[in-house]
């Protein structure tokens, strides 16, 4: 860790970002705020540039939000350096208690206030101290990881509707200008592509749905369709083989397929047999 700790701010509302920072350095004069971002794809960017040690990232950002880049970050985060400290930053208290209940370091609660923020920066003194210097430090991403699955399914709970939607029977997808009903049993793998999801089926053909993936997936079967990346969902029972590469990384295989499909460390955890 640097002598001089450094941290990144993740938040859309520029007013609230600013006040997180003037408070942020009031509390604790010896931080560097590197940069200040306003949605979830550039702290992401920042934070692979600059490496911070501490994060603070909003919950809801447009395009992606901080729960999201945060699992994204984890993904592309070298496994030997250190993940940053997670402070996440939210205004619905739904999320800030399962940030508690799955042992982020803190969350902090919009407005915010000097008095708990005090507290958060104690916390992080505190994890900072404790960290070796060195280039194994925290080198295993399993405990953050872990953190970020359960804030994910915590949120994903928080967001479903009552009472819940029936699964999914067909997928009314787009081909050219027609529309085509695709039996739900017949789909192979789902792949998101900005605004469309990309199916493809057991007989070859690839369609498009205009449902965002997350969406999607609260009407598909969990046991049926695995997420094995944040935009790779694929049939459990079409896996035909799964690898690991030299640096850990798992990959998969479906029947029949020639292509190989990476596998998330996020949900790395789904086979667990290696």
């Amino acid at each position: 860790m640097n002598t001089t700790p450094t941290a990144l701010i993740a938040e859309d509302e520029p007013l609230l970002a600013q006040t997180l920072a003037n408070e942020l350095r009031a509390l604790w004069p010896d931080i560097h705020i590197v940069a200040t971002a306003g949605d979830g794809l550039s702290a992401v960017q920042l934070a692979l540039q600059h490496r911070p040690d501490v994060l603070f990232f909003d919950i809801r950002m447009p395009g992606q939000s901080g729960l999201e880049a945060a699992a994204e970050l984890a993904e592309e985060w070298h496994e030997h350096q250190a993940f940053p400290l997670l402070v996440f930053v939210t205004a619905y208290d739904q999320y800030a208690l399962a940030a508690f209940d799955a042992q982020a370091v803190d969350y902090v609660l919009k407005p915010v206030r000097a008095d708990r923020l005090a507290q958060t920066v104690s916390r992080l003194q505190n994890a900072l101290s404790q960290r070796q210097p060195g280039p194994d430090t925290s080198a295993n991403l399993d405990p953050v990881l872990k953190q970020l699955r359960a804030l994910l399914s915590a949120s994903t709970e928080a967001t479903k509707p009552e009472p819940p939607l029936q699964l999914l029977q067909l997928l009314q997808a787009s081909v050219g200008n027609q529309l085509r009903m695709v039996p739900v049993d017949d789909v192979l793998r789902l792949e998101a592509a900005d605004k469309y999801v990309r199916v493809f089926t057991t007989d070859g053909a690839e369609v498009l749905l205009r449902t965002p993936l997350k969406e999607l997936m609260q009407r598909l079967d969990p046991q049926v369709f695995w997420q094995i990346h944040r935009g790779s969902v694929v049939r459990a029972t079409a896996i035909e083989s799964v690898t690991r590469d030299e640096s850990g990384r798992l990959s998969l295989r479906l029947k029949g397929q020639p292509d190989r499909l990476a596998v998330s460390r996020l949900y790395a955890h789904l086979f667990k047999a290696m």
